[in-house]
Protein backbone atom coordinates (compact mmCIF):
# COMPACT_ATOMS: atom_id res chain seq x y z
CA UNK A 1 0.00 0.00 0.00
CA UNK A 2 1.65 3.24 -1.09
CA UNK A 3 -0.43 5.65 0.97
CA UNK A 4 -3.89 6.00 2.35
CA UNK A 5 -5.95 8.66 0.67
CA UNK A 6 -7.98 11.35 2.38
CA UNK A 7 -11.72 10.76 2.37
CA UNK A 8 -13.59 7.62 3.40
CA UNK A 9 -12.02 4.84 5.39
CA UNK A 10 -9.50 2.52 3.78
CA UNK A 11 -10.12 -1.04 4.93
CA UNK A 12 -7.08 -3.33 5.05
CA UNK A 13 -6.94 -7.06 5.66
CA UNK A 14 -4.24 -8.73 7.75
CA UNK A 15 -1.95 -9.33 4.74
CA UNK A 16 -2.19 -5.70 3.59
CA UNK A 17 -1.54 -4.51 7.12
CA UNK A 18 1.55 -6.74 7.38
CA UNK A 19 2.83 -5.43 4.03
CA UNK A 20 3.22 -1.90 5.44
CA UNK A 21 5.91 -2.04 8.17
CA UNK A 22 5.03 1.45 9.46
CA UNK A 23 1.34 0.60 9.96
CA UNK A 24 2.15 -2.84 11.34
CA UNK A 25 4.57 -1.38 13.90
CA UNK A 26 1.91 0.98 15.25
CA UNK A 27 -1.05 -1.41 15.01
CA UNK A 28 -1.01 -2.89 18.53
CA UNK A 29 -0.53 0.50 20.17
CA UNK A 30 -3.26 2.11 18.06
CA UNK A 31 -5.66 -0.81 18.60
CA UNK A 32 -5.02 -0.65 22.33
CA UNK A 33 -5.80 3.08 22.37
CA UNK A 34 -9.09 2.58 20.54
CA UNK A 35 -10.24 -0.39 22.62
CA UNK A 36 -9.20 1.10 25.98
CA UNK A 37 -10.80 4.47 25.21
CA UNK A 38 -14.06 2.88 24.06
CA UNK A 39 -14.30 0.60 27.11
CA UNK A 40 -13.42 3.51 29.42
CA UNK A 41 -16.36 5.38 27.89
CA UNK A 42 -18.73 2.44 28.48
CA UNK A 43 -18.61 0.57 25.15
CA UNK A 44 -19.72 -3.05 25.17
CA UNK A 45 -16.59 -4.78 23.86
CA UNK A 46 -16.25 -7.65 26.30
CA UNK A 47 -14.25 -5.90 29.02
CA UNK A 48 -15.58 -4.24 32.17
CA UNK A 49 -12.36 -2.23 32.63
CA UNK A 50 -10.11 -0.96 29.81
CA UNK A 51 -7.82 -3.75 28.55
CA UNK A 52 -4.09 -3.44 29.11
CA UNK A 53 -1.68 -3.12 26.19
CA UNK A 54 -0.34 -6.68 26.81
CA UNK A 55 -3.92 -8.02 26.81
CA UNK A 56 -4.60 -6.37 23.44
CA UNK A 57 -1.25 -7.56 22.03
CA UNK A 58 -2.06 -11.13 23.12
CA UNK A 59 -5.55 -10.97 21.61
CA UNK A 60 -4.23 -9.62 18.30
CA UNK A 61 -1.52 -12.29 18.25
CA UNK A 62 -4.17 -15.00 18.68
CA UNK A 63 -6.26 -13.49 15.90
CA UNK A 64 -3.30 -13.26 13.52
CA UNK A 65 -2.37 -16.90 14.20
CA UNK A 66 -5.98 -17.86 13.40
CA UNK A 67 -5.86 -15.74 10.21
CA UNK A 68 -2.74 -17.63 9.07
CA UNK A 69 -4.55 -20.93 9.77
CA UNK A 70 -7.58 -19.82 7.72
CA UNK A 71 -9.78 -19.66 10.81
CA UNK A 72 -10.23 -15.91 11.10
CA UNK A 73 -10.29 -12.61 9.28
CA UNK A 74 -9.01 -9.31 10.63
CA UNK A 75 -9.78 -5.92 9.15
CA UNK A 76 -8.36 -2.50 10.05
CA UNK A 77 -9.86 0.85 9.05
CA UNK A 78 -7.66 3.86 8.39
CA UNK A 79 -8.35 7.52 7.78
CA UNK A 80 -5.24 9.42 6.71
CA UNK A 81 -2.91 6.63 7.91
CA UNK A 82 -4.52 6.69 11.38
CA UNK A 83 -6.17 3.53 12.69
CA UNK A 84 -9.80 4.39 13.42
CA UNK A 85 -11.35 0.94 13.67
CA UNK A 86 -10.82 -2.78 13.65
CA UNK A 87 -12.89 -5.93 13.58
CA UNK A 88 -12.52 -9.66 13.26
CA UNK A 89 -14.35 -12.96 13.12
CA UNK A 90 -13.24 -16.36 14.37
CA UNK A 91 -14.30 -19.73 13.01
CA UNK A 92 -15.90 -22.05 15.57
CA UNK A 93 -13.33 -24.65 16.65
CA UNK A 94 -15.53 -27.74 17.01
CA UNK A 95 -15.38 -29.93 13.88
CA UNK A 96 -19.18 -29.96 13.58
CA UNK A 97 -19.28 -26.16 13.67
CA UNK A 98 -16.41 -25.36 11.27
CA UNK A 99 -18.64 -23.77 8.60
CA UNK A 100 -19.70 -21.17 11.17
CA UNK A 101 -17.92 -18.15 12.62
CA UNK A 102 -18.57 -15.53 15.26
CA UNK A 103 -18.11 -11.86 14.46
CA UNK A 104 -16.27 -11.15 17.68
CA UNK A 105 -15.58 -7.47 17.66
CA UNK A 106 -16.14 -4.30 15.68
CA UNK A 107 -14.53 -1.28 17.36
CA UNK A 108 -14.55 2.23 15.92
CA UNK A 109 -12.74 5.19 17.45
CA UNK A 110 -15.31 7.58 18.96
CA UNK A 111 -14.06 10.44 16.74
CA UNK A 112 -14.72 8.36 13.58
CA UNK A 113 -18.17 7.05 14.52
CA UNK A 114 -20.87 8.06 12.06
CA UNK A 115 -18.38 8.14 9.15
CA UNK A 116 -19.23 4.69 7.76
CA UNK A 117 -16.25 2.94 9.35
CA UNK A 118 -18.30 0.30 11.20
CA UNK A 119 -20.36 -0.45 8.08
CA UNK A 120 -17.22 -0.74 5.90
CA UNK A 121 -15.48 -3.02 8.42
CA UNK A 122 -18.52 -5.26 8.85
CA UNK A 123 -19.17 -5.50 5.11
CA UNK A 124 -15.52 -6.44 4.48
CA UNK A 125 -15.65 -9.10 7.19
CA UNK A 126 -18.87 -10.53 5.73
CA UNK A 127 -17.18 -10.74 2.31
CA UNK A 128 -14.17 -12.45 3.93
CA UNK A 129 -16.49 -14.97 5.61
CA UNK A 130 -18.14 -15.79 2.27
CA UNK A 131 -14.74 -16.36 0.63
CA UNK A 132 -13.71 -18.60 3.54
CA UNK A 133 -16.79 -20.79 3.08
CA UNK A 134 -18.52 -19.64 6.24
CA UNK A 135 -22.19 -20.60 6.12
CA UNK A 136 -23.49 -18.76 9.19
CA UNK A 137 -21.93 -15.70 10.79
CA UNK A 138 -23.13 -14.96 14.32
CA UNK A 139 -22.59 -12.11 16.75
CA UNK A 140 -23.94 -10.78 19.99
CA UNK A 141 -24.34 -7.21 21.13
CA UNK A 142 -25.46 -5.43 24.25
CA UNK A 143 -29.12 -4.51 24.02
CA UNK A 144 -28.54 -0.79 24.61
CA UNK A 145 -26.17 -0.51 21.62
CA UNK A 146 -28.93 0.61 19.27
CA UNK A 147 -26.60 2.02 16.60
CA UNK A 148 -24.77 -1.32 16.26
CA UNK A 149 -28.03 -3.29 16.26
CA UNK A 150 -29.40 -1.04 13.48
CA UNK A 151 -26.20 -1.50 11.48
CA UNK A 152 -26.30 -5.28 11.78
CA UNK A 153 -29.97 -5.45 10.75
CA UNK A 154 -29.26 -3.19 7.76
CA UNK A 155 -26.57 -5.67 6.63
CA UNK A 156 -28.99 -8.61 6.76
CA UNK A 157 -28.41 -9.99 10.27
CA UNK A 158 -31.51 -11.24 12.08
CA UNK A 159 -32.09 -11.61 15.79
CA UNK A 160 -32.28 -15.23 16.91
CA UNK A 161 -32.23 -14.80 20.66
CA UNK A 162 -32.14 -12.43 23.56
CA UNK A 163 -30.99 -13.01 27.13
CA UNK A 164 -32.70 -10.38 29.30
CA UNK A 165 -30.47 -8.58 31.80
CA UNK A 166 -27.59 -10.98 31.01
CA UNK A 167 -24.76 -8.43 30.87
CA UNK A 168 -23.79 -6.94 34.23
CA UNK A 169 -21.80 -3.72 34.37
CA UNK A 170 -21.72 -2.65 37.97
CA UNK A 171 -25.32 -2.20 39.06
CA UNK A 172 -26.58 -1.92 35.47
CA UNK A 173 -28.04 -4.86 33.56
CA UNK A 174 -28.41 -5.15 29.79
CA UNK A 175 -29.87 -7.67 27.39
CA UNK A 176 -27.50 -9.81 25.34
CA UNK A 177 -28.89 -9.80 21.79
CA UNK A 178 -27.84 -12.64 19.45
CA UNK A 179 -27.81 -12.13 15.68
CA UNK A 180 -27.01 -14.34 12.71
CA UNK A 181 -26.37 -13.87 9.03
CA UNK A 182 -27.10 -16.99 7.00
CA UNK A 183 -24.72 -16.76 4.04
CA UNK A 184 -26.22 -19.88 2.48
CA UNK A 185 -29.34 -17.86 1.68
CA UNK A 186 -27.47 -14.93 0.16
CA UNK A 187 -26.03 -15.29 -3.34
Amino acid sequence: MASIATGGPIILDAAELAADPDLQARFVESAHRILADLVRDGAALGWVAPPSRPDVAELLGQILRAVRAGDSALRAAYLDRRLVGLGYWLRYARPTHRPHADLEKIAVDAAAQGCGVGRALTAALIADARRAGIEVLTLDARGDNSAALRLYRSLGFTEYGRLPDFVAVGEHRYDKVCYLLDLRRQG
